[in-house]
């Protein structure tokens, strides 16, 4: 083996599959914000916890390191667009996507595969992002296929 260069991670990473999510809460004006993330985890049944992580240099970086609670809308298959909406540099996503209002007044993205609803538990460093600990505290499962991302595209479960 050699040294790993940034790439060569970034490419080692892509090989693993993960689900698209995207994490919302609501910024210290009361407006909704969110943004795309593919580092979700779950953590732990009992206590039901779960994981993500947010790059240092994000835009949301103030926000989530000091918001109390938030909402995971796991993607469906067919929302490849919203995903590309929230990972854009757009300032006002919510005006161009259906959503809905979650207890806490967290924003809940319309037709997602899944929602969770979470306080804040922990915040850890790690590296370049922060790590979020989130405890689920309601949950809203509509059973539909997951959108999925694998090797740098977009993918569909067979």
């Amino acid at each position: 083996m050699t040294n790993t260069t940034p790439k060569d991670l970034r490419n080692a990473f892509g090989n693993f599959a993960t689900g698209i999510t995207v994490i919302t809460s609501i910024d210290t004006k009361g407006k909704p914000q969110g943004i795309t993330i593919n580092s979700f985890s779950t953590v732990s049944l009992d206590p039901p916890l779960i994981s993500w992580c947010i790059g240092r240099e994000a835009t949301l970086f103030n926000l989530f390191q000091q918001a109390e609670h938030f909402a995971v809308n796991i993607l469906s298959i067919d929302q490849k667009p919203i995903s590309e909406l929230f990972a854009s540099s757009s300032l006002d996503k919510f005006s161009k996507q259906s959503w809905s209002s979650g207890i806490k007044s967290l924003p809940l993205l319309n037709n997602c595969a899944c929602q969770l609803l979470c306080s804040t538990e922990h915040r850890y460093p790690g590296g370049d992002h922060m790590i979020l600990v989130g405890r689920v505290i309601q949950t809203k499962n509509n059973g539909s296929s997951p959108l999925i991302y694998h090797g740098g595209k977009y993918k569909q479960l067979k």
